[in-house]
């Protein structure tokens, strides 16, 4: 079998309840405006063990007042390692994967309060499920599993529970030269184009990335035509994030802080990269691993964060090329900021750096995509990730 296809397992049919199919359509037909309305609450995940040296208690959810943009915090629901969050597309039900665990978690999200109730937990077919993404048709649920190497498809039923597993896809490849972190397939992100038709994996221990599309019609993965495409040996691609209007994908790639930039073809899945380059400044030769990547809503700004230089990158993207230019780089305020999130109006990035237990503020310059401090700190033990709603 050919190292570009991902070894599969099936699991059976699927219940009748899933949510009806959706249309997809081309995001380019959206236009970004800075008058879109603010999220009404931020839903926080979090490292709870101590094998992790975590200080969290589960997932916090906060109310973001919509003038002063003060977060006043509303609930606690205490789990473990409840690490990467994701919304359905309807916004009514929120997921979390478990880091070091086998499962997945459903909850529903009350309208009026924005407060979660937990529905029902599911396995996830694989070890340390650190990312997650609910498809087109709002029908499934598809995990990467990073330790157990591994891509679980999850059907959603219309109460928003989650139902046993129909497909894993077990990766197939050779792992990198790093014998500490490349050891075995390590996928780390799956998230979905605009148009909702393909997923890409960036995988970290076999220095590929994937591309997949699930049929709605029962569940399954299927590779893009060109299932996996090569990034630079020991790189290890972790993070994705499409163009909300132009055809590229860039991959932030963790072991030798670099970012890729790739042609994508949204009919066929394709990807062809065009540009690497570093995530660091000019000097910097201490160690860095870099964590999350996020496409500003305008199309016109890319973010990355390093854990080490404890910063956060931006490149303008040019709208011909898609090729990055160096803006400049920001202190995240912290110690490893894992993850940062971009809220929907794209006026403000929150930066949670885990080590010293911070959510930062920053307001987002519409003109340079430079990054300012806001002020706003919120204190919440070992943040992971940010989902508005």
């Amino acid at each position: 079998m050919s190292l570009n296809h991902p070894r599969r397992r099936f699991i059976g049919g699927i219940s009748a309840t899933l949510a009806t199919i959706t249309t997809a359509k081309w995001t380019s037909k959206k236009a970004y405006s800075q008058t879109q309305q603010m999220p009404q609450y931020a839903y926080v995940g979090s490292y709870t063990s101590e094998e992790r040296d975590a200080q969290g208690n589960g997932i916090n959810v906060y109310r973001i007042d919509p003038d002063s943009k003060d977060w006043l915090h509303i609930q606690n629901i205490d789990l473990v390692n409840p690490s990467f969050l994701a919304s359905d597309r309807t916004n009514r039900f929120l997921y979390s994967v478990h880091a070091d665990g086998d499962y997945a978690s459903a909850f529903a999200i009350d309208a009026q309060s924005g407060q979660l109730k937990l529905i029902n937990q599911q396995t996830t077919g694989g070890t340390n499920g650190v990312h997650l993404a609910v498809d087109q048709s709002n029908g499934f649920l598809v995990v990467s599993n990073y330790a157990s190497g591994s891509m679980a498809v999850l059907p959603i039923a219309n109460d928003g529970s989650l139902l046993p597993l129909s497909d894993i896809f077990e990766l197939e490849g050779s792992p990198g030269p790093n014998l500490i972190q490349q050891t075995s397939s390590h996928p780390h992100h799956n998230p979905f184009d605009p148009e909702g038709r393909f997923f890409v994996v960036p995988d970290k221990g076999f220095d590929k990335v994937f591309v997949f599309r699930v049929d709605a019609s029962n569940g399954t993965l299927i590779p893009a035509e060109t299932p996996s495409i090569a990034s630079r040996p020991g790189s290890a691609p972790r993070h994705a994030s499409f163009h909300p209007t132009l055809p590229y994908l860039y991959v932030i790639n963790e072991l030798d802080s670099t970012m890729a930039v790739f042609e994508y073809n949204s009919r066929t899945g394709g990807l062809n990269e065009i540009q690497l380059l570093t995530t660091l400044p000019k000097g910097f030769m201490d160690y860095n691993t870099t964590a999350e990547v996020a496409v500003h809503p305008s199309g016109r700004f890319l973010y990355g964060s390093n854990r080490g230089h404890n910063s956060i990158v931006a490149y303008s993207i040019n709208q011909m090329t898609g090729m990055l230019s160096p803006i400049g780089w920001t202190s995240s305020g912290g110690e490893r900021p894992r993850y940062f999130g971009i809220d929907p109006s794209g006026t403000l990035l929150y930066a949670c750096n885990q080590d010293t237990h911070t959510i930062i503020g920053f307001a987002i310059d519409q003109n340079t995509g430079e990054l300012s401090p806001t002020g706003m700190i919120v204190e919440t033990g070992s943040p992971v990730t940010i989902v508005f709603i």
